[in-house]
């Protein structure tokens, strides 16, 4: 009778096991859907063709990829918007655009997600102020988190406020700087955070930064937006918002501004 009874709970086990490895299985999400290909399945969905882009030189800008959204024409800001509302007044010369002092940060009329960004700059030539007081702007993902833009060239200011800093968060890994005049170059790859229904946070940020060609910020975790002596937390947002421009007073310029959206295997 005893055994009756084992082989029966063993049963009722291995039943409550197989029902629940089946519903898992059946309601496997897309994220874990994608994983479940056989290896070198030839039926696997094959990736988008794309014609890659050109390298810049000092002279010249390189072409943006084929499926990129190209954020300045070279000829006008008409991608990009004030902050406060209106028109960007920012100056736009031949081939770039540039800081107009005291005329507030600008921001791109379209919304982006996870992203990755090429973007080139500039700082005065000759140099202007030391520390944080010398050729200051700032690269804004989602309007929140800041990428330093800074002249750091031989020149000397705390770590996670240098150039290719995480601002206020990371250093950088090296300081790659070139001298001030030089056109210089992020390409940045960003995660941005995700919120459940309620508000919470069930993922942060995470940014890759390629400074000049030299790795700077390898996949880190972004602890909350940016701020000034302050490391504010996560408050829910949007999945997309728009890249913001800092005006920092400092006649900062940029070229060859272009963003690739990036898409989960599925969507």
């Amino acid at each position: 009778m005893r055994r009756a009874i084992l082989f029966a709970g063993s049963c009722l086990v291995v039943t409550l096991f197989l029902s629940i490895m089946a519903a898992t299985k059946t309601s496997a999400t897309p994220q874990e859907a994608k994983h479940e290909w056989e290896i070198h399945d030839r039926n696997r969905p094959q990736p988008p063709v794309i014609t890659p882009g050109t390298g810049s030189t000092q002279e010249k800008p390189g072409l943006p990829p084929s499926d990129a959204v190209v954020l300045f024409n070279g000829k006008d800001l008409s991608g990009w918007e004030s902050i406060h509302g209106g028109p960007a007044l920012w100056k736009v010369g031949e081939g770039y655009f540039e800081v107009a002092p005291k005329a507030g940060d600008i921001q791109t009329k379209q919304a982006f997600g996870d992203c990755q960004l090429h973007i080139e700059w500039s700082t005065p030539d000759p140099p202007h102020g030391e520390d944080q007081d010398r050729g200051n702007s700032g690269v804004f993902l989602q309007e929140l988190y800041e990428i330093q833009v800074l002249d750091s060239y031989h020149s000397v200011t705390y770590a996670d406020g240098q150039a290719a800093a995480v601002y206020g968060q990371y250093p950088p890994l090296a300081n790659a700087s070139r001298p001030p005049g030089q056109w210089q170059t992020y390409d940045i790859v960003f995660h941005g955070p995700r919120f459940d229904p309620g508000g919470k946070l069930l993922r942060p940020a995470y940014v890759t930064v390629i400074h000049n060609g030299v790795l700077v910020q390898d996949h880190v975790a972004i602890t909350g937006p940016t701020a000034h002596h302050q490391r504010p937390p996560y408050h829910p947002t949007p999945e997309k918002l728009p890249l913001r421009l800092q005006d920092h007073n400092h006649p900062v310029r940029f070229r060859n501004t272009w963003i690739r959206e990036l898409h989960e295997e599925g969507q």
